[in-house]
């Protein structure tokens, strides 16, 4: 019965790497004013962000460290379909 009392702690420890390395990514658009310049692209933003809502208040401040203001987030994108956004994304593929 000794191994019943480690049951609830090896039961937790096997699940927080799953829990860990939950992954979010985010499509947006921003611009840039004088002169005018827009860019898409994307950007992780960690498995607490993700809502549009959420990584909308992430990454306009790290938008904003650029000069650049985020203009919206087209969509929440699962790490399995990165591969299909990465092309329009171009420079900005993870870079923010």
């Amino acid at each position: 019965m000794k191994t019943c009392r480690f049951l609830p702690l090896m039961t937790v420890l096997c699940l927080a790497p799953a829990f860990a390395s939950a992954e979010c990514y985010a499509s947006y658009k921003a611009k840039r004013d004088d002169p005018l310049q827009l860019h898409f692209g994307v950007a992780e933003v960690g498995d607490g962000n993700c809502s549009k809502e959420a990584a909308g208040k992430v990454l306009a401040g790290r938008l904003a460290r650029d000069g650049w203001i985020l203009l919206s987030i087209v969509e929440m994108i699962p790490a399995d379909r990165l591969g299909e956004v990465k092309d329009r994304a171009g420079d900005y593929f993870l870079r923010y």
